[in-house]
C-alpha cells in the first residue's frame, strides 16, 4: 500500500534540499599521550590545551553486516591500549546543499558508533555533559570541531559528543524488519544508539574523571528532537540527570502500523520506499552498500523519524507531556529570534496586501483568527511570517516543555536568544536557527565555512563565556549560574526566563498569548486524528477544525 507523504515529511525533503546544519570535521592537533583504563578497556588519548581528550571511543559494535537495522550491541573489552588519538568517521549522510551549515568533504563510514571525551586533566567526580548533534537525522557527526568540548572542559566538566546512526540506516522501519524483531518493532536505531552510548557514559566515564550519576544530556535541532525522545523514552530512564533543548521542536511522529494525523505508518513508509529502490527483501536492503543505500532511500523521499512502536516511544510526545510519563529532571529550553532567518523555504507566501492576509487567516483559523492577527498582525509581512513560522515550530515547543517539567515538580528553565553581530546581519542572518551554538561551546573560530564570522571581540566572549557558565552550572547543580551574570529564575517564578541579546537579561512573560494561541491550534488538530501539527503557520496551514482540545 503506497502512502502519501506527511506534513513532517515534506518538511524534512525541504531541508534536504535547502542543507540543515552543520557537520564539519578536520584534523587535530596532536599532543602528548594520555591513557586512561576503563571498564571498556585501555585508551590512549591526547593532551591538548591542558585537557585529555580521547576520540573515536566505540560504545557499540559496529552495525555492519547483519547487524544492520538491529539494536546497538555491547563492545567487548579489548587488550591492549587503544589508540583514541585521531577523529573518527562520520555516519552515513547524504550531500549536503551549499548554504550557512554546509560542511565540507569527511570520512564516513557505516562502522560509526563513536563517542568523543574531552575531559579536565585532573577531573574527579566532575559532572558529565552529552551532546548530540543536530543535522535533521540526516546529518551531522560528533566530530565537528564547532563541538570542541575544551572550553567545558575549563569549567570542570567531562564532555561526550555522540555518533549515532541516521537517514534509513537510523530510523528506517520496515514489516520485514519488525517480522525479525523479538519485540515485533523496528525503526529507532539512531535512537537506540544514543541510549546505548548513555549507557556506557554511566559504566566508563568514572575513569575519565566524571560523575556517573551526574550526567547532562544536550543537543540542538535534531539533537534537541533526540533529547525530547530520551525525555520520553522509557529505556533511557535513569541514564542521565538533567536535560537541555535547543531549539527544539515537536512534530507528530509516525506510528508502527497504524496511519495517523497525516502521516503514513512506519511500516508503511519504508516498506514504500524499499520498493522504489528495487530491494524485495530485508535481505536485498542489508545487501546493498551502506553509501549507495543512503543516496538511493534519500533520492526515493525517505526522511527519518522517531517511530512510536509502544516500546521505544509509546505514544506521541506531546501526550507523554501531557500524562507527566516523560523522565522528572530539571530541564533548560529555549529558541532564537530569527530561526527562520536560514529555514525560509518553510515560510508561507507573501500576501497581496493586508486584506488577502486577513481572509486567509480567518478562513484557516476561524474562531482563533483574531487572536492570531493580534500576534501576527497584517503589516509589515516578511516580519510577520518568520515570527509565526518560528513560534509554531520552536517557541510553542520551547515554552510547552518547561511547563510540562515544571508540572512534575521539575526546575525549569526557559531562554530566548536574539544576540546579532555585524556579519550575520549583513547576510540577513539575524540569530539564525543553530548560531547560539559557538557562544554555548566557545568555538568562534571552528564555524563551517559558510557561516557568517563572529568577531572575536571582548564583548563576544562575554556572552560566550556567560552562556557556558549558564550551562555547565546548570550540568553541576540543576540551576544554570554564573559567577559575574545575572540570576536565572526557573520558569514557574512568574513565567521567568534568560534573554540572551548582548549580554544576559532576566526577563518575564516571553510573547504573552503566543503559546496559549499554540497550544489550542495543536489540541484541536490533536483531537481531530486527521491533521499533523507541524510547522505550517498562516495560509500554509490547514483549516482549523472548530472543536476539541486538551
Amino acid at each position: 500500500m503506497k502512502s502519501a507523504p506527511g506534513p513532517v515529511a515534506v518538511l524534512i525533503r525541504a531541508l534536504m534540499l535547502a542543507g540543515a546544519m552543520f557537520a564539519s570535521a578536520g584534523g587535530h592537533a596532536q599532543g602528548a599521550a594520555v591513557f586512561v583504563d576503563a571498564p571498556a578497556g585501555k585508551l590512549e588519548g591526547v593532551r591538548e590545551d591542558g585537557t585529555n581528550v580521547f576520540r573515536a571511543v566505540p560504545y557499540a559494535l559496529p552495525p555492519v553486516g547483519d547487524r544492520r537495522w538491529r539494536p546497538p550491541a555491547p563492545m567487548p573489552h579489548w587488550t591492549g591500549a587503544r589508540k583514541a588519538r585521531i577523529a573518527g568517521a562520520a555516519c552515513m549522510q547524504p550531500p549536503m546543499a551549499a548554504g550557512p551549515y554546509a560542511r565540507g568533504e569527511q570520512k564516513m563510514a557505516e562502522d560509526c558508533l563513536t563517542l568523543d571525551v574531552t575531559a579536565p586533566a585532573n577531573a574527579r567526580n566532575a559532572p558529565v555533559m552529552v551532546w548530540i548533534h543536530g543535522g535533521t537525522l540526516i546529518w551531522g557527526t560528533a566530530q565537528s570541531k564547532m563541538y570542541d568540548g575544551r572550553e567545558f572542559a575549563k569549567r570542570g566538566i567531562v564532555l561526550v559528543s555522540i555518533n549515532y546512526r541516521l537517514g534509513a540506516l537510523g530510523y528506517l522501519a520496515h514489516p520485514g524488519l519488525s517480522k525479525e524483531s523479538p519485540d515485533h518493532v523496528s525503526g529507532n536505531y539512531g535512537l537506540l544508539d544514543q541510549i546505548a552510548a548513555l549507557k556506557w557514559v554511566r559504566a566508563n566515564i568514572a575513569a575519565f574523571g566524571g560523575n556517573a550519576r551526574n550526567v547532562t544530556v544536550f543537543g540542538e535541532s535534531a539533537g534537541a528532537l533526540s533529547v525530547e525522545y530520551l525525555l520520553a523514552a522509557p529505556p533511557a530512564r535513569g541514564l542521565f540527570d538533567k536535560a537541555i533543548v535547543e531549539s527544539g521542536y515537536l512534530f507528530t511522529t509516525p506510528e508502527l502500523r497504524t496511519p495517523r494525523y497525516e502521516e503514513g505508518s512506519a511500516e508503511t513508509i519504508g516498506a514504500t520506499v524499499a520498493a522504489k529502490i528495487g530491494a524485495p527483501d530485508i535481505a536485498a536492503l542489508r545487501a546493498m552498500d551502506a553509501r549507495k543505500l543512503i543516496e538511493a532511500t534519500s533520492a526515493a523521499g525517505y526522511v527519518p523519524y522517531g517511530t512510536i512502536d509502544g516500546k521505544i516511544l509509546t505514544r506521541q510526545l506531546v501526550d507523554t507531556f501531557d500524562r507527566g510519563e516523560q523522565a522528572p529532571v530539571p530541564l533548560i529550553a529555549g529558541f532564537n529570534s530569527g530561526e527562520i532567518q536560514s529555514l525560509r523555504f518553510l515560510l508561507p507566501p507573501l500576501p497581496a496586501d493586508a486584506a488577502a492576509y486577513t481572509r486567509e487567516i480567518k478562513a484557516r483559523y476561524g474562531d482563533l483568527a483574531d487572536a492570531y492577527l493580534k500576534l501576527y498582525p497584517p503589516r509589515d509581512f516578511e516580519q510577520t511570517r518568520l515570527a509565526a513560522t518560528r513560534d509554531t515550530v520552536f517557541g510553542w515547543t520551547a515554552e510547552r516543555l518547561v511547563r510540562k517539567q515544571a508540572a512534575l515538580g521539575q526546575k525549569s528553565f526557559l531562554y530566548f536568544f536574539s544576540h546579532t553581530y555585524p556579519s550575520e546581519l549583513a547576510a540577513d542572518l539575524a540569530a539564525f536557527h543553530a548560531s547560539e551554538v559557538p557562544f554555548v561551546f566557545g568555538t568562534f573560530a571552528d564555524t563551517p565555512p559558510g557561516w557568517p564570522a563572529i568577531p572575536d571581540t571582548p564583548d563576544e566572549r562575554a556572552l560566550a563565556g556567560a552562556m557556558l557558565d549558564y550551562w555547565t552550572g546548570f550540568a553541576r547543580t540543576g540551576t544554570p549560574s554564573a559567577a559575574h551574570a545575572p540570576a536565572w529564575k526557573p520558569f514557574s517564578q512568574r513565567a521567568s526566563y534568560m534573554h540572551f541579546a548582548d549580554t544576559p537579561q532576566p526577563s518575564e512573560n516571553l510573547m504573552p498569548g503566543m503559546f496559549d494561541l499554540h497550544e489550542q491550534v495543536m489540541c484541536r488538530r490533536r483531537a481531530s486524528g486527521t491533521q499533523s501539527w507541524t510547522w505550517r503557520a498562516g495560509s500554509t496551514a490547514p483549516v482549523l477544525p472548530k472543536a476539541g482540545g486538551c
